[in-house]
């Protein structure tokens, strides 16, 4: 077998087939991996709104409302029972977190008292900061059944009524932060 000269010709010709193959492949991944992934985030954004509102028996996810200013949209997932409204599941994100951005999905009863919290989405650090969710630590729960008008979303340390999580002040702010977001644009979308 005739050893090939290595030109530039055939190393731009190698380096184009492997681009184009591993391309392609990582194309095919992504297609085939699309509607999965698509399926369990639903799944997971069902499971939070279930989690932070009353029993109810409509799908809040048909009936969702969104409201964007700027870059910033909040979700607004109506939960009702009979034809009734019993809570409203806010979804929102803030940019506070000590490792970029958290979602939250904050449930509220019809008179703006907190359901209950549920963590959507966050990259804070492992042991420390990814404590704001409920399978790490009890921080979430004292937001639960506090009314915001009596009720100050910010940690103690500015104010707040809440009490931070050790050594992750700056992923309890965030927290907060997202809280604070979700009350006011319940409050500005159903109260005001």
């Amino acid at each position: 077998m005739a050893k090939k000269e290595s030109t530039f010709g055939n190393m731009v010709l190698t380096l184009f087939i492997v681009t184009f193959v591993s391309s392609t492949a990582l194309g095919y991944v992504y297609e085939v991996t699309k509607g999965p992934k698509a399926k369990a985030e639903l799944e997971k954004k069902i499971k939070a709104i279930s989690e932070v509102v009353p029993d109810f028996d409509n799908s809040p996810i048909e009936e969702k409302v969104e409201r964007c200013a700027g870059e910033q949209c909040v979700m607004f997932y109506p939960a009702k029972k009979d034809g009734q409204l019993v809570g409203t599941a806010v979804e929102v994100t803030t940019n506070k977190g000590f490792a970029g951005n958290i979602t939250l999905m904050v449930g509220f009863l019809p008179d703006g008292v907190i359901f209950d919290t549920a963590v959507v989405e966050h990259k804070e650090t492992p042991g420390l900061g990814d404590k704001i969710d409920k399978k790490k630590s009890g921080f979430a729960e004292q937001f639960k059944n506090k009314d915001p008008q009596n009720f100050r979303l910010s940690v103690k340390k500015d104010g707040g009524d809440v009490d931070a999580i050790t050594a992750a002040t700056i992923s309890s702010r965030g927290f907060c932060d997202a809280v604070k977001k979700a009350y006011d644009s319940y409050r500005k979308e159903f109260k005001d």
